[in-house]
């Protein structure tokens, strides 16, 4: 079955047409929604704006969702998992987007993961939503969790997706914290009957302050994760959830046994994550950037496009590896340092060059910094393969 772009028959927030990404994606009844904040068409000044504060744009952006999903014959009760991308700014108001959150949710609660990016690309905008949905899917429970209108993890299409983890209570140091919360994930994983050996991907934030000791977080995984290690990503914001988290982490596990997908580079021989995983006919891929994977210089040093093609034809050599292509592809997250957002509108060109209509759906925002200095983008996907 092929990949299909979701179309509304009423979307009066934007021309969406105009853009080198699908609002979603849907295939065998599952979507994957782009990022979605306040942002409309301002007929008045002709200009894309954002309104409101946190609660109202929070309501905005899952009205979007609302529709998006509708045109799918599908409804926010089929939200498997949701990403809420908060700004810096935005934290400190976030309770009132988890209440709007509860309000539109009711009583369903899928996996929530919170992450607290720099800015977004709309500078008024204070969060931009990201969604995963489809039918039967079902919250896991573990005794004493206490986010708002979130389940500790979902389960649907043998995957198991968990909310944000973190640990502060876990100690003053990087390592506490990171084992702690592996250990919750182990937690969060048996009870819905799966361990450790069954994470396909991992994406960790943490803040430059912290960065000295990010190599211990290697043993940890070393120590908890495998036979095959998971994709993975790792990036660098200017705050976490509270001032007292140094590290936070988003997990998801597959009950298929997972199978590393690998072009040929070497240099994954001797890290604790792989270039993907295939997990029954879902690709979950590894953050990449503008690293030569023989080399392991960063290239293309300042040239955030170049970076972004350079980017992408090792995502798509990725894919061939898998017996894939840039169709199969159904979701990016473009994360953009703050260097690199003065010329990441040129990106657009190189995702028409390289990738296929439908083309995936994808959310952009912008980060303090990535594992190098000189990358200016990351970028994280993930495929559905033939």
């Amino acid at each position: 079955m092929t990949m299909t772009a979701i179309i509304p028959t009423h979307f009066p927030w934007f021309d969406y047409a105009r853009y080198t990404f699908s609002l979603g994606l849907q295939r065998e009844g599952k979507v994957w929604l782009s990022g979605h904040s306040a942002s409309e068409y301002d007929p008045e000044t002709r200009h894309i704006v954002v309104r409101g504060g946190m609660a109202d744009q929070t309501r905005t952006a899952y009205a979007k969702i609302a529709a998006i999903l509708d045109a799918a014959g599908l409804t926010l009760d089929d939200a498997h998992r949701i990403v809420e991308y908060v700004t810096a700014a935005g934290i400190e108001h976030y309770a009132e987007a988890e209440g709007v959150r509860a309000e539109v949710l009711g009583d369903h609660r899928p996996a929530v993961c919170t992450v607290v990016v720099n800015r977004l690309l709309r500078p008024q905008a204070f969060i931009e939503i990201e969604v995963t949905a489809g039918p039967a899917g079902e919250a896991i429970t573990v005794d004493g969790w206490g986010r708002v209108a979130a389940a500790p993890g979902y389960a649907a299409d043998d995957i198991v997706y968990l909310s944000s983890l973190t640990a502060p209570d876990a100690g003053d140091s990087l390592e506490s914290q990171a084992r702690a919360v592996f250990e919750r994930a182990a937690e969060v994983l048996k009870a819905a009957g799966l361990d450790m050996s069954n994470v396909v991907k991992t994406v960790d934030y943490t803040t430059p302050a912290t960065l000295r000791d990010y190599r211990s977080t290697g043993r940890i995984r070393k120590d908890m994760l495998g036979p095959v290690y998971p994709g993975a990503a790792g990036i660098l914001l200017s705050k976490l959830q509270t001032p007292e988290t140094l590290i936070s982490f988003d997990v998801i596990a597959s009950r298929h046994t997972p199978e590393a997908v690998n072009p040929g580079w070497e240099r994954y021989g001797k890290l604790t994550y792989s270039p993907a995983v295939r997990a029954g006919n879902v690709l979950f891929m590894s953050g990449q950037a503008a690293l030569d994977p023989a080399t392991e210089r960063a290239v293309h040093d300042g040239d955030i496009v170049a970076q972004a093609e350079y980017t992408y034809s090792n995502i798509n050599e990725v894919l061939r590896a898998a017996g894939a292509g840039p169709v199969n592809l159904v979701k990016t997250i473009e994360y953009v340092t703050p260097a690199g957002l003065e010329n990441y509108r040129e990106v657009a060109k190189v995702r028409d060059k390289l990738l296929r209509a439908p083309y995936p759906a994808s959310t952009g925002c912008v980060c303090e910094a990535l594992l190098r200095p000189e990358f200016l983008i990351e970028i994280d996907p993930l495929a559905i393969l033939p």
